[in-house]
């Protein structure tokens, strides 16, 4: 009698214990696993300060706007040029002598470490287009070790570039018309997807930062591996 008493309430005990295991253990994995996947960044979930008045409402489905620009080889670059590629924009001006010429090292490193791998690019767009001609491009090009097949960098029109900055990628603070007197200046990279949606934003001049970047665009890789 008292070893079946004994059998009965292991029993219940080992029911009870399957029961749990069944119910919080996957809920506390979930709590404690890493993160598997990135944000996905609309006009309504940015610093206002950083959107243009027009878009700023925008809470789904927004999207790196069209362009047309022309790069160091004096290529036409357009988003044709980044189907179903992961990239890292920013925006910087040849002639730069404070924050640029640490981002381009820095974006000059997470090209060398993904140089191989083909989903990755990288474009920068120049703030003063006028100044920066397709030969400066080239010779700030050659100056910088860009790679071509990886890493474009653009002059075009000053207002399409500067609209873009304010309109799609939400890169600057201060608001302007893309005139004359108009000049932007960001330590901004901007995280794009297959999708030419924003997945996130980091301080260029950061080291740790582009530790950041590398991270995350390894987590974006593999949520496109398992689509």
């Amino acid at each position: 009698m008292i070893l079946n008493e004994f059998f009965k309430k292991s029993k219940s005990t080992i029911v009870f214990i399957i029961f749990f295991s069944l119910i919080f253990i996957p809920i506390f994995i979930f709590l404690i696993k890493p993160k598997t996947k990135l944000p996905v960044y609309n006009p309504a979930d940015v610093n206002p300060i950083l959107v243009d008045d027009a878009v700023r409402h925008i809470s789904k489905d927004h999207r790196i706007a069209n362009f047309s620009l022309l790069d160091q080889n004096g290529d036409t670059i357009t988003q044709e040029n980044f189907k179903d590629k992961i990239y890292v924009a920013d925006f910087f001006f040849t002639r730069c002598q404070t924050i640029c010429p640490v981002m381009t090292v820095n974006m000059g490193d997470l090209q060398e470490y993904f140089k191989n791998d083909k989903d990755i690019k990288f474009i920068s767009h120049s703030v003063t287009p006028i100044i920066d001609s397709v030969s400066v491009l080239r010779a700030y090009a050659d100056k910088k070790g860009i790679n071509d097949k990886k890493w474009h960098i653009t002059t075009g029109d000053k207002m399409h570039i500067y609209e873009l900055a304010r309109k799609s990628y939400f890169a600057v603070l201060d608001e302007g018309d893309g005139g004359e007197q108009d000049f932007i200046h960001t330590e901004q990279f901007i995280l794009v997807d297959k999708n030419r949606q924003i997945r996130g934003f980091y301080d260029g001049t950061d080291k740790e930062e582009m530790q950041r970047i590398i991270k995350d665009i390894e987590i974006l890789k593999k949520e496109y591996d398992l689509n």
